[in-house]
């Protein structure tokens, strides 16, 4: 089923299984390993560190596999979606939100902060650590990189929630497409149009248009945690898919114990689309902050801004154990999956899948 692969050949991986790039710092260089180990492409969200910062991530990385990998940052864009800031809005919705510093015993902010490091060190980091890929997500990177990437024999991945914005990727000259679904946890990457929860489209509704669109390889994300999940999509055409919910909750991730725990719950847990985590609709576990939020005249201040007032939040809650203010990024399949390791996950990916059937009692058999 997988002879001949685009994704694997052009990548030099066994499988065509990636890992997803969490923000927030959920990333870590040891489930990243472990990935690409078990014969994945393992992957670091980048866009929160500096440039020297990504250099010595790569060399932790290449410190624990021999195999290549991908390193994920954000584009930046010239004007964000939302309405405009303003000191007097800052000043109100500082005020909103002050209440919850005070009940974690936090210092409340005097000012909202763009906590982001410069993109073009990022990039100059990124090429000099040469990465099997570079992905990103909000945009497309200038012509000018993706040719310093074809240079350097490192191959680009961008990210799609339309079939609009796969075109204009394929044009761009990208390398590869993920096609990103609503059910997929964290940031939605969109970057032509505002992502608006009543028009976003299913992996499984999203995935054959884009096939149909282009001809570049399209590597499928969103509700898929299982071979179940990666049999669909080869269905549909992906060549490959992304998974992150479910290796976000294996131990080697940098995912709190709380986090890992809720995702591992076999029942699930409840996600929702929100801004306040960042500014830009995320999907992330439905608590406090979430809730409270959304009944706000001001859901959220503008991104980036807006991650300097809950990064601290975040930090505090998860120290003391609780999830009312944490930042835990979830899909819509989280639970589905029970491994705790990233080794064992990955196995149960690419194994043979028996069909389930229907036995003469109703109950569910393997063949």
């Amino acid at each position: 089923m997988w002879e001949n692969n685009p994704v694997t050949s052009a990548l030099g991986i066994q499988h065509p299984i990636l890992q997803g790039p969490f923000g927030s710092g959920h990333s870590s260089a040891g489930l990243a390993a472990a990935v690409s180990n078990a014969g994945g492409l393992g992957a670091y969200g980048a866009h929160h560190l500096s440039g020297e910062q990504i250099l010595a991530l790569a060399k932790d990385i290449r410190a624990k596999t021999s195999h290549p990998f991908n390193l994920n940052l954000w584009i930046p864009r010239q004007a964000e979606w939302g309405l405009p800031m303003g000191e007097a809005r800052e000043a109100a919705y500082l005020q909103q939100i002050k209440p919850f510093f005070e009940e974690l015993d936090l210092p409340p902010p005097a000012r909202a902060e763009n906590p982001l490091h410069d993109f073009d060190e990022q990039v100059e980091a990124l090429l000099e650590a040469r990465p099997a890929v570079f992905s990103f997500v909000f945009g497309i990177p200038d012509r000018n990189i993706l040719e310093c990437c074809a240079e350097r024999g490192i191959a680009t991945l961008g990210a799609a929630t339309s079939v609009e914005e796969a075109l204009a990727l394929e044009r761009a000259g990208v390398d590869m497409l993920v096609a990103s679904g609503l059910e997929a946890g964290g940031h939605r990457p969109a970057f032509l149009e505002e992502p608006q929860p009543r028009s976003l489209m299913s992996t499984f509704s999203l995935l054959p248009k884009i096939r149909d669109a282009v001809s570049i390889p399209v590597i499928a994300a969103g509700g898929i945690a299982d071979r179940r999940g990666v049999d669909a999509a080869f269905a549909l055409g992906a060549d490959a898919v992304q998974i992150g919910t479910a290796f976000l909750a294996c131990d080697e991730s940098g995912a709190s114990p709380l986090h890992r725990s809720l995702l591992r719950q076999p029942e699930g847990c409840d996600t929702v689309l929100t801004r306040a985590v960042s500014g830009r609709m995320a999907r992330y576990i439905r608590n406090r902050l979430t809730e409270a939020t959304a009944a706000w005249p001001d859901p959220a201040l503008p991104y980036p801004l807006q991650m300097s007032l809950t990064r601290p939040l975040a930090r505090a809650s998860a120290e003391r154990g609780s999830a009312d203010f944490a930042t835990m990024a979830a899909g819509q399949i989280a639970g589905l999956s029970q491994h705790r390791r990233a080794a064992e996950l990955m196995a149960s990916l690419v194994a043979d899948y028996a069909p389930e059937t229907a036995s003469p009692e109703g109950r569910t058999v393997k063949e």
